[in-house]
């Protein structure tokens, strides 16, 4: 047995003495999938310039073959988030899905884009043109068709919609014209199909944005249908926010839909996740976790990842953000948490926040590793993928190849 087993063994068989289920807490690890997305694969930038990278994937195909290592290095990403006017600019073809199929990944969220083309520069559906709200619904409805040819069963939804300056839209207006359109968008999914609603404070709007927290898109979710959901990015959220809190809320509602992983020092996303605040990311799945122990099931969360580096290696950030999700999932597994109630119940502060910050510090990189070998890969992710050479290989076949049109992470 090699010593990562050993230490895992060591993990689940505490977890055995403190009356756990050590086979439940290995199932629930290798059953957690995150989806990862079409644009963190090709070449981005900042708003001052875009940087190339040598592999980074010009096309649509070259971006599932890229996901489709993430996939074949961690086991957890079978699906393909795809942003419409970026991956299908000509619409949809149906040899995608055979071409996914092929590299073993499946074509997941669907992503409309409402913010990039002139039109958008005062708003989407809540444009005060009503010809240009006409033009934005028509594309997110197509978006909606699209998903229903892929088989996905996520429409996402984010949105630019805002204003600079006092005086200049109707607030209360631009809410009723959002709301009629995401009302109109539910009523032409299938029963299976789930509208996640995205919430951002700011940016590019910075006096007022029309969808600037979770409370604002709970409003409009629940007034859009009973298969709109809240979609959590963790990036989107002003400073000392508490976002596990805002997270067991819609828990508790039934609003949360999914999220979008990534982290951020100062203000919006795309770093890797937890790199900056692992506590607080672990702290979101501790919520999560406690809400599956009580009902005594997995909650049906669509976990995404949204990163787009212009830095890292795009693959390997993504080996990265995908295990470290991976790992801080297991630590709130390992949380007691018949003692916790136990704790919470004698009102013993410091024995209940210590079940749940030693679950935090606990290595749990031997016990992913495990979990990936029980699904036949090597436990090591990120070394292996680059013991492959495939970002070399693929360096060279692409570097002084790219024209593509230029991807952005928008969101």
């Amino acid at each position: 047995m090699s010593e990562h087993s050993e230490q895992a063994r060591r993990l689940l068989d505490g977890i055995s003495k403190a009356g756990g289920d050590p086979d439940a807490v290995a199932k629930r690890l290798e059953t957690l999938t995150i989806e990862t997305p079409s644009w963190g694969y090709g070449d981005t930038g900042t708003r001052f310039g875009k940087f190339h990278q040598p592999s980074a994937a010009r096309t649509l195909t070259e971006k599932l073959e890229d996901a489709a290592q993430v996939h074949k290095y961690t086991g957890i990403c079978p699906t393909v988030a795809v942003h419409v006017l970026w991956d299908f600019p000509k619409g949809f073809d149906q040899g995608v899905l055979d071409t996914a199929g092929k590299l073993g990944v499946g074509i997941g969220a669907i992503n409309p884009n409402v913010f990039q083309e002139q039109c958008y520069k005062y708003g989407s559906l809540c444009n005060e043109d009503a010809a240009v709200r006409e033009r934005a619904l028509k594309h997110i409805l197509d978006c909606v068709e699209i998903a229903k040819q892929a088989k996905s069963r996520y429409i996402s939804l984010w949105f630019g919609d805002g204003s600079n300056y006092p005086g200049q839209s109707n607030i209360s207006q631009r809410k009723r014209w959002m709301t009629e359109g995401l009302r109109t968008t539910h009523d032409k999914m299938t029963d299976d199909q789930v509208l996640l609603v995205e919430y951002k404070p700011f940016e590019p709007a910075f006096y007022h944005t029309d969808i600037a927290d979770w409370g604002m898109a709970y409003i409009y979710a629940e007034a859009a249908g009973e298969r709109a959901k809240v979609l959590v990015d963790t990036g989107h959220h002003y400073q000392a926010q508490n976002v596990e809190q805002i997270v067991a809320w819609l828990i508790d509602e039934e609003m949360l839909g999914g999220f979008h992983f990534n982290d951020r020092r100062y203000a919006d996303d795309d770093l890797t996740m937890a790199s900056i605040d692992p506590y607080q990311a672990y702290r979101i799945f501790f919520e999560i976790v406690t809400a599956e122990h009580e009902r005594g099931e997995a909650l049906d969360i669509a976990y995404m990842v949204d990163q787009s580096h212009n830095l890292k290696g795009k693959i390997e950030a993504m080996i990265q953000t995908v295990s470290i999700a991976h790992e801080l999932f297991a630590k709130a597994l390992l949380v007691d948490q018949k003692a916790l109630a136990d704790a919470r119940a004698k009102q013993d502060l410091v024995k209940a926040e210590e079940l749940v910050r030693g679950a935090f510090f606990t290595d749990t990189r031997p016990l992913i590793g495990y979990v990936r070998e029980q699904m036949g890969i090597e436990a090591d992710a990120l070394a292996s993928f680059r013991a492959s050479g495939y970002e070399a290989r693929v360096g060279k076949e692409r570097e002084g190849k790219h024209g593509a049109p230029a991807d952005a992470s928008y969101a």
